[in-house]
């Protein structure tokens, strides 16, 4: 049984309307409802940037926006008029009283190697609106100097950890932090009281997730998980052989996890996978 703790009851004031999900407000798009894969993960989100600059080989984005990926890979670009729209849409959402995680982010980063402009005030644009945040980040130490922002028992941290092998990394996701400067970074906030959780997509080899599972699970709070796209190494590995060992590993570690739907039809009937639970302490 998944269960879905997004999906709360909304009674906003009646110029405020929301969308058929619930949560989202009509007619805002600086803060939206993901759609998606994305949906797995979060709500509401907000992309202070065009691109990004990690030029991770798997990246779907550049493909979803009709964007060149070189250009795309060239690094973030501050949104025009974005704080301005971002405040607009905050203050709607404070108006309905909703007072949700906002991600930053689904199509960029927050803590890119380029571009970091936009995100401390947007972070403050949210939380001066009475709404939540976590981000989701490749940035590894980036993030260290935002820390002062996140509040235990609101706000959450994350990173995409798909190996432990810096050459691995190297070859994937070229310009992002290493795997160590990552995991040392989600200790910090795990000492600061901040809820993390790790990213475990895509999986581009079944044993670097095992492995990273076992060796962060003690400063991590959750694990999302979700199969590598778009590849030829989608159809080469066994994914049923593999969700069955994450389950397996997730029970003996009692690490708290969420399969994702292309993950989903191999868990055994009757699985209590959380696909949202309360990312705070």
């Amino acid at each position: 049984m998944q269960k879905d703790m997004f999906k709360t009851s909304i009674n906003p004031p009646s110029k405020i309307r929301l969308n058929e999900d619930g949560y989202s407000v009509f007619g805002c798009s600086y803060i939206y409802a993901p759609a998606g894969q994305a949906g797995e993960y979060a709500t509401l989100a907000t992309n202070p940037y065009r691109g990004c600059g990690h030029a991770c080989a798997y990246c779907y984005v550049p493909q979803v926006l009709k964007m060149d990926r070189k250009e795309f890979d060239t690094g973030a670009t501050p949104r025009p008029g974005f704080l301005d729209n971002l405040r607009k849409d905050a203050r709607k959402y404070q108006t309905a009283g909703i007072h949700s995680q906002v991600m930053l982010s689904f199509t960029t980063d927050p803590f890119g190697p380029t571009c970091q402009v936009l995100t401390r005030p947007a972070i403050e644009i949210l939380k001066d609106h009475g709404l939540a945040f976590c981000t989701l980040t490749k940035g590894g130490s980036r993030a260290i100097p935002y820390l002062d922002l996140f509040r235990p028992t609101r706000d959450a941290f994350a990173s995409t950890l798909t190996s432990l092998n810096d050459q691995f990394s190297l070859r994937w996701e070229p310009r992002a932090a290493l795997p160590k400067d990552r995991m040392d970074t989600l200790k910090r906030f795990h000492e600061a009281g901040i809820f993390t959780w790790v990213s475990l997509e895509p999986v581009l080899d079944v044993a670097a997730t095992l492995q990273i599972i076992n060796e962060t699970h003690s400063y991590v709070d959750f694990f999302k998980i979700g199969r590598i796209n778009y590849s030829g190494l989608t159809k080469t590995i066994d994914w049923k052989d593999f969700t069955l060992k994450v389950i397996e590993l997730c029970a003996r570690l009692d690490v708290k996890h969420y399969l994702k739907l292309d993950l989903q039809p191999f868990m055994p009937a009757g699985y209590d996978n959380q696909r949202h639970i309360e990312q705070h302490h």
